[in-house]
């Protein structure tokens, strides 16, 4: 395949479902440096199945440089979610390196938490990624220390909780907004499997825990305690 072949493959995919004020609307609300194209999320699927299908890449090489072109060349903010839809299709090429890299440069949470379920599933198929997500926890970027704690959303049972914890743990304090709300949202989610817990957590960190954090950890407590 030539390379750089998807991302005009898929401007030509959604040029009939484009919608203008769309576009600036979400713009404005993602407060994003690139344009958008206008392209709701089931249309945005479909033309992606369309592309991929009509275009299977079959070496690393042209993964790597068709990846480059959608996200480092990106004319759109469409063009790298297109690029994290091409890292679903072919997973054996995503590696945490990689991720850490799109995580750095996309610093914003509707790249960066997309990002954040392709680090879980690289946790659950390697558990030696654990340890990388405790140095993510303490790390200098906002973005990394966020995907650390929310990299487990949806494990219910199958989550580790002192991992859990243990990325919680150094960012109790942080003032960041998207840091706290990650502690809140990662808690709330676990509270679906484990209520009793999660209230336990939060009445022991109440000293802690920013208002937002508690907030988002406790809004389905009441009906789901026994």
């Amino acid at each position: 395949m030539t390379h750089g072949v998807l991302r005009p493959e898929f401007h030509a995919a959604i040029e009939r479902t484009r919608d203008p004020a769309y576009a600036v609307g979400a713009q404005a609300y993602m407060k994003s440096e690139l344009p958008y194209l206008g392209v709701r999320t089931p249309d945005l699927r479909r033309a992606w199945r369309s592309v991929f299908d009509a275009h299977p890449i079959e070496t690393e090489k042209e993964f790597a440089a068709e990846l480059r072109d959608l996200w480092d060349d990106a004319e759109f903010r469409e063009d790298r979610y297109t690029a994290l839809a091409l890292l679903d299709r072919y997973r054996q090429w995503v590696s945490l390196t990689l991720l850490e890299r799109l995580i750095v440069e996309g610093a914003w949470w509707d790249l960066v938490d997309t990002i954040a379920r392709k680090v879980g599933r690289l946790l659950q198929r390697d558990p030696s990624v654990a340890e990388d997500m405790r140095a993510w926890s303490r790390d200098g970027n906002m973005w990394k220390r966020r995907v650390s704690i929310i990299s487990q959303l949806g494990f219910k049972e199958r989550t580790d909780l002192a991992l859990l914890y243990d990325c919680i743990e150094p960012n109790l304090d942080d003032p960041e907004f998207f840091v706290r709300k990650a502690i809140g949202w990662a808690l709330r989610d676990y509270a679906w499997h484990d209520p009793i817990e999660v209230d336990r957590y939060v009445r022991e960190h109440a000293d802690r825990l920013s208002p937002l954090s508690r907030r988002e950890a406790t809004k389905n407590l009441a009906r789901l305690l026994p």
